[in-house]
């Protein structure tokens, strides 16, 4: 798995017996430099021609076929121990809204299951578009079956480069769910064109500064916030030229105060969605990279007080937060291979449930 923040590809080894997943092992493979620059430039202004495209399309391939092969050799796997890899690709457009609606998640299946020797199995969200659906979030289906809880409330809150949640009641069924807006993508850039560094560690420089309530509001205003689900949205919309134009109205102000702003627009986009939309909500389970903000967490744990809010390692399923949407595309590809739908209507918008994802079989052996 590598998300909209392209902070590394996250590679899991998954065990399963019956439907719940154990991590056996897990690292995080970064992304070469030349090729991440790449990689952003595409998703940020979505301007490429075909040749530079298919470099990318077999370059992220081998990348990902590279962080396979390292998790095997560290965990002690030969390649026929694993069943199947399950790949979600680079998302470099999701264009869900368009006439003739479209996601493209770049890595060449065939290249990681032939650099590999394993099935890989891919491309997991065009079958839900097709079907009528925005191709995303499909990370609830896994939630709903290792976070539900009989007696509680909960919505879990995956805090990525886009922040999403996945509302599920006490009667373990997925209602909905969908992107709230930016996780940490605006905040990620904004470091990085003001400091060097790559994030804001633990949320400290947005600690440092005092929110601004007139470009906060500005923020919000914009019309993706006032729809309804479903719906989904990436880098490509909320992008350095959409932060960009939002700071033309409000010129000089200090840039931790508006590392501050941006932080509390990914807090109060969270908490709009959940109280608009899951009001009953008892406790919120939180994963990926925004869970390491403190400065982000603890604005969420005192705005939605009484509601608690806790990673969800401290769940019963103790999942590690930094693993969860890896293990998500491990249990999706268990799902294209066994016949099982792995989308939620009710969260993507799709006509049916669909077997999610293409097949692309390991290599023949030679006789």
């Amino acid at each position: 798995m590598s998300g909209t923040s392209m902070d590394g590809i996250d590679a899991a080894l998954v065990a399963f017996q019956g439907e719940q997943p154990q991590l056996l092992h897990s690292l995080s493979h970064p992304w070469p430099e030349a090729l991440k620059t790449g990689l952003m430039q595409l998703a940020g202004n979505g301007v490429i021609n075909l040749q530079e495209l298919g470099q990318l399309d077999i370059r992220c391939g081998e990348q990902f076929a590279i962080a396979a092969c390292r998790l095997m050799e560290e965990a002690g796997m030969t390649k026929g121990g694993i069943h199947a890899i399950g790949s979600h690709g680079q998302t470099v457009c999701h264009h869900p809204h368009h006439p003739a609606p479209f996601s493209l998640q770049i890595g060449d299946p065939n290249t990681i299951a032939e650099r590999t020797g394993t099935t890989v199995v891919a491309d997991f969200r065009r079958r839900d578009m097709a079907a009528g659906g925005q191709g995303a979030p499909l990370v609830p289906a896994f939630h709903q079956t290792v976070f539900a809880h009989p007696q509680r409330n909960r919505v879990i809150l995956n805090i990525g480069g886009i922040a999403n949640i996945t509302i599920l009641p006490a009667n373990g069924k997925v209602s909905g769910g969908f992107d709230t807006g930016p996780g940490n993508c605006l905040m990620d850039r904004w470091t990085q064109e003001n400091t060097g560094r790559c994030f804001d560690r633990n949320g400290d420089w947005a600690r440092s500064g005092k929110v601004q309530e007139p470009l906060l509001q500005h923020f919000l205003n914009d019309e993706y916030f006032s729809l309804a689900p479903p719906k989904s949205t990436g880098t490509e919309y909320f992008s350095w030229n959409w932060l960009r134009q939002k700071l033309r109205d409000h010129p000089k102000l200090a840039a931790q105060d508006i590392q501050a702003t941006l932080l509390q627009l990914t807090c109060d986009a969270i908490l709009h969605a959940i109280q608009q939309w899951a009001p009953d909500t008892e406790e919120v389970l939180v994963c990926g990279g925004g869970v390491h903000n403190n400065t982000l967490t603890d604005a969420l744990s005192q705005q939605l007080h009484p509601v608690l809010v806790t990673p969800t390692n401290h769940s019963a399923a103790a999942i590690d937060p930094d693993w969860v949407e890896a293990m998500a595309f491990a249990w999706l590809a268990r799902q294209t291979l066994r016949g099982k739908p792995g989308n939620i209507p009710a969260v993507t918008g799709a006509s049916r449930p669909v077997i999610a994802g293409g097949i692309y079989p390991a290599p023949l052996l030679r006789s």
